[in-house]
């Protein structure tokens, strides 16, 4: 079975969605194959694969309603040198899922039923772009998920909001999935010529200790520029500092667990 990881974090602006972009992306150029599960109603993640949301005939909101398994529900993406991303897509109807589910029972496992009852063996990883608020999409991901992955940006707030998340998490733990574990987390947006920046950074490498992921993501233009083209940072321009770094991600969490790989691209 495929490794699922949810992405998140309940402040919004960390770096989420150009996480999950590009981590995705990363991965499939070292030769794992990845489907990603938009479960954010904004779709920036299917906006920013260069996907045009007002064409979908079927989207997630099709799953968590229960008309659709996820199998039935994804699309390819095709990204340069024939690498590919699955994308089970996010469109503006999700917006209002929390208060169609809010009388069904169990709603809090329809995301986990229906990865258990489609067919995605032959996936490596399966990534959930979350919402950046606790709603009952949010936990349904964290129902379904084997671990977190946390981007954090590197500012003042950032501790407050890892504290209120930390808590989300252990009532998950309690009640819903109790094998649910943290895969690490991310420090985003980072520069070096910024105190605050190299502060918050080292306080959050001293409270979470391994927890937190050798890689750190920098501030980079690139990385802000290219969603908007809809092309993930590698398509983009593969030899930025952005890029460089999410296929150091994506190395990284290649071999926290335990897998190996080849890249597959043309330089």
């Amino acid at each position: 079975m495929p490794k699922i990881i949810a992405v998140v974090n309940q402040k919004g602006g960390v770096g989420k969605t150009t996480t999950v972009i590009n981590l995705a992306s990363g991965l499939t150029i070292l030769g794992k194959k990845v489907l990603v599960i938009d479960l954010d109603p904004q779709g920036n993640t299917t906006s920013g694969f260069g996907i045009d949301k007002s064409i979908l005939n079927k989207s997630v909101y099709n799953t968590i309603l229960g008309e659709h398994q996820i199998d039935q529900t994804f699309q390819s993406v095709h990204l340069n040198n024939n690498n590919k991303v699955f994308i089970c897509p996010s469109t503006a109807d999700l917006s209002g899922a929390d208060i169609e589910l809010f009388d069904i029972d169990d709603r809090e496992w329809i995301l986990k039923k229906s990865l258990r009852e489609s067919n995605l063996e032959s996936f490596d990883f399966i990534l959930i772009d979350c919402p950046p608020s606790l709603s009952l999409l949010t936990i349904n991901a964290f129902t379904a998920a084997d671990s977190l992955l946390v981007p954090v940006q590197c500012e003042f707030f950032a501790m407050e909001g890892l504290a209120q998340l930390n808590r989300t998490i252990e009532l998950v733990v309690e009640r819903l999935n109790e094998s649910l574990k943290i895969e690490g987390l991310l420090l985003t947006m980072f520069d070096s010529r910024n105190n605050i920046c190299k502060t918050v950074a080292a306080e959050i490498k001293e409270f979470f200790k391994d927890k937190v992921l050798e890689t750190v993501i920098p501030k980079n233009v690139k990385l802000a520029e290219s969603p908007s083209f809809g092309k993930c940072i590698f398509d983009y321009d593969y030899n930025c500092l952005g890029a460089i770094s999410y296929l150091n991600l994506s190395k990284e969490l290649i071999a926290l667990n335990g897998g190996s790989f080849i890249e597959k691209i043309i330089r």
